[in-house]
Formats: structure tokens, sequence, C-alpha cells
């Protein structure tokens, strides 16, 4: 073996070098699983990461469409019934139209021409109006002799059924129903037939008919 002092400088001894390398050998001989593991772990992260993203951008999606959907049905009524107030005023002046023409006497033969002109005046002045509030959305729906609708109908007092008339038909009505685009401005005051037990308790105590 030769002596490490007469060696070149810089060169290690063999021993020393088989060392290094055999241990170096050994050490690179023997796969290390760490690198791997922490690879499937950081992809694992990674889709958990885009799930929850996902779901986050699905949410927010679902809650724009909402509010877009929220935002155009409110334009849509502010629209449709910003006039509400004042539609029901123009209700209550055809309202008095329709009784000032009620107020007038039944139409006969040999009348004064003179009334004959002022009613078909007010008639025609009545349709005109009807015919400017439909086409603004305001209709007119009679109640009497239509079965009873909770929607349109105020039921102001309840009276035995006539003959031919089924029970929950309105028999009388003081004021039609008046909607607007559809969505009920004035519900109808009206008269009820009863039936049954009902209407006979009704009839039966004190004459009066029940106020609903």
């Amino acid at each position: 073996m030769s002596d490490p002092s007469e060696l070149p400088p810089g060169t290690a001894p063999a021993d020393e070098t088989n060392a290094t390398q055999g241990g170096a050998t050994q050490g690179n001989g023997t796969p290390d699983q760490a690198p791997e593991a922490t690879s499937a772990e950081r992809i694992a992260a990674l889709e958990a990461e885009v799930a929850q993203l996902r779901d986050r951008w699905l949410r927010a999606e679902a809650e724009t469409q909402n509010l877009r959907a929220r935002t155009q049905r409110d334009v849509a009524d502010a629209r449709n019934y910003a006039i509400q107030k004042f539609a029901g005023d123009v209700v209550e002046a055809a309202q008095n139209l329709r009784r000032g023409l009620d107020s007038l006497p039944a139409a006969r033969d040999g009348e004064d021409p003179l009334l004959v002109k002022l009613r078909e005046g007010f008639e025609g002045v009545e349709r005109s109006f009807l015919s400017l509030l439909e086409r603004n959305g305001i209709l007119r729906k009679e109640a009497q002799g239509q079965p009873f609708d909770p929607e349109l109908h105020q039921a102001m007092a309840e009276q035995p059924a006539p003959e031919g008339v089924a029970p929950g038909t309105v028999i009388q009505a003081w004021t039609p129903a008046w909607t607007l685009n559809g969505r009920l401005l004035k519900p109808a005051m009206v008269v009820v037939a009863a039936g049954g037990e009902r209407a006979e308790a009704g009839a039966g105590g004190n004459g009066a008919a029940p106020a609903q």
C-alpha cells in the first residue's frame, strides 16, 4: 500500500475513495419513497382545492342568476304597478259614472227624447272610458251571477239561495271587481247565496243575513 505522504497533492487514498463511493452507492441504492408520497398528497390537495373552487363558482353563478331574476321581476312590477294608486282613483271615477247611469229612469217607449240622448251620451262616455282603461291594463269584471271567487270578491252578506240558484253564487253585486295587469285592484262587494244548513241557520235566527 502506498504511503499517503507519497501521493500527489489532492489525491485521496484508495481506501477513503472506495469508502466514499461505497457509501454513495449504498445511499442511492435504496429508493426513497418520500418524494412520491409527497407528490401524491400534493395532487390530492390540489384536486380538493379545485373541487372547492368549482363549488364556490357554481354557488356564485346561482346567486347571480337569482339576483338577475329578482331584479327583472322588480323592474316589471315597478313598470306594471307604479300607477296602482292612480288606477284606484280612476276606477272610483268609473264607478261614479256607472252610479249616475243607474240613477237614470229605465228606458221605455215614448220617453222624453232629451232623456234618451242623455242616457246614450253617458253610455258612450262610459264605453270610451272603459276602453281607455283596458288599453292601460285596467279591467272591470262583473260579479253578479258568477260563482263566488275569494280572489275577486268580498262577501258583505250571505242570503238564502233563491230557487234555481246554486249555493255560493253571487246574487247581488254592489260594485264590480277591478284588476290592474292581472292583479286585483279593487274587489267586488257582493252578496252570496247560502245553502244547506248554513243558510237555514242564517235565516232562522233574527231574520238578518249573516255578514262575512
